[in-house]
């Protein structure tokens, strides 16, 4: 075994000077733009394995290879564990993943004929005490990107706009009173505007504003969230004995991607997206179960 292993040293060692030789090669043969474009995705390549996840992926390795001579079946199950932990964490896996879901819903092609009496818009999230345009308190990314369709969609339609979403947490900011505070200083008349302000989760979104609308005399909602979202929402209306029009928006991911070497390196944003596609998965399941 000593033996084999120098030998694999010599050979590496031999190697190196023509890996470190071909890579000058290609350096030298790019022109100055593509240097710089080169070295920026060079570096941010390697600068994802020293910090996290990276670092955790390494580590896990070097403890998988470490067990290996004491106890094989735990080192094939940490390597495996850590292969795993690994694909989820590169943007690789998750365009697949997350893509997969976004694209069970597509907006209408012509959202004028869709017959759409009111616009719904579910909230996703906001942030209390902190200082925006006209007042105090904002939107999250997610619910920020859902209203700015929604604001054009109703543009178009010329119809009212339900923003349901209340106040999930003590410090987070009620959803629905910031939604329709900037959705008046874009221009929507007032009287557009309905809010619904009790709702904690997707289930109450749909069962709260299945209420407005039936008060209300709407036939034809046109359902605004973000389309890792829109499959959980559409089914929690359904439940309702609601069929909106599904409009998803802030999508995530590109639909058709192009492979490059840098979606596999390991990064805490694809690793979100990957868990983001498995709590929707859970969530669906839990509310096509018990219904909540």
């Amino acid at each position: 075994m000593e033996r084999n292993f120098n030998i694999s040293t010599e050979k590496i060692k031999a190697e190196l000077p023509l890996i470190d030789f071909s890579l000058s090669l290609l350096y030298h043969r790019l022109n100055s733009i593509e240097r710089v474009i080169f070295l920026i995705y060079f570096l941010k390549f390697g600068a994802s394995w020293i910090l996290p996840p990276g670092i955790f992926i390494l580590l896990m390795l070097a403890l998988g290879v470490k067990l290996f001579r004491i106890n094989r079946k735990l080192s094939v199950m940490v390597l495996f564990v850590t292969a795993i932990f690994y694909l989820l964490c590169t943007s690789l896996v998750a365009e697949k993943f997350m893509g997969w879901l976004e694209k069970l819903h597509t907006p209408p092609a012509q959202v004028e004929t869709s017959g759409a009496d009111i616009i719904v818009l579910l909230g996703g999230g906001a942030i209390s005490q902190v200082p925006d345009v006209d007042g105090v308190g904002a939107l999250c990314a997610s619910p920020a990107n859902r209203l700015l369709t929604a604001v054009r969609l109703q543009k178009i339609l010329n119809v009212p706009i339900l923003v349901s979403g209340g106040q999930v947490y003590s410090d987070s900011g009620p959803e629905a009173e910031i939604s329709a505070r900037v959705l008046k200083s874009l221009g929507v008349p007032e009287d557009k505007i309905i809010i619904e302000t009790k709702s904690v989760n997707t289930t109450q979104n749909a069962r709260y504003c299945a209420v407005i609308l039936r008060e209300n005399n709407f036939k034809k909602p046109l359902l605004v969230t973000s389309a890792f979202h829109m499959n959980r929402a559409m089914l929690n209306f359904n439940l309702q004995r609601f069929k909106p029009t599904a409009y998803p928006t802030d999508f995530t991911v590109a639909h058709n991607p192009i492979f490059h070497y840098t979606k596999l390196r390991p990064q805490a944003e694809a690793l979100l997206l990957n868990v983001t596609v498995m709590q929707e998965l859970l969530r669906t399941c839990v509310t096509e179960v018990f219904g909540i």
